[in-house]
């Protein structure tokens, strides 16, 4: 599948984007493992550890006038996606393969003067409602 191209200003605000979500996550006490993992199906922007729990993190920023929100916008295609590449990741990284899974959302949107604020999500979504993990 080849992937949409995005505009250099979207790739890099997008960018902006994901690093500043990973510092929030970082500040509440995750550690990072990956950034913007890549399998066939999809990319996940964030791959942490909360404690002992394995944490697969979207990033998404919209705008002020977004018809739909950063949450809103992981529909179900895209969990799939995020899902599937998951299933890959602890494929090739069999030491995490025993670990609890969590599918979090970082929604990011613009504020005053250019600041992003960030809404985190926990459990966004569940990998039990696709079935991908024994098909993956």
């Amino acid at each position: 599948m080849r992937w949409p191209q995005r505009s250099v200003a979207s790739r890099s605000s997008g960018a902006l984007t994901e690093r500043q979500a990973e510092r929030y996550l970082r500040r509440r006490g995750l550690a990072t493992l990956a950034r913007n993992y890549r399998g066939r199906q999809g990319e996940i922007d964030l791959i942490m550890l909360d404690g002992k729990t394995l944490v697969f993190v979207e990033v998404r920023l919209r705008g002020a006038g977004a018809w739909v929100g950063g949450l809103d916008s992981v529909d179900r295609a895209k969990q799939l996606r995020i899902l599937r590449t998951s299933a890959k990741y602890l494929k090739e990284h069999p030491a995490h393969r025993f670990r609890p899974v969590r599918f979090d959302v970082v929604a990011a949107s613009k504020r005053n003067y250019g600041r992003l604020a960030c809404e985190w999500t926990r459990n966004a979504f569940d990998a039990t409602d696709c079935h991908v993990y024994g098909n993956a």
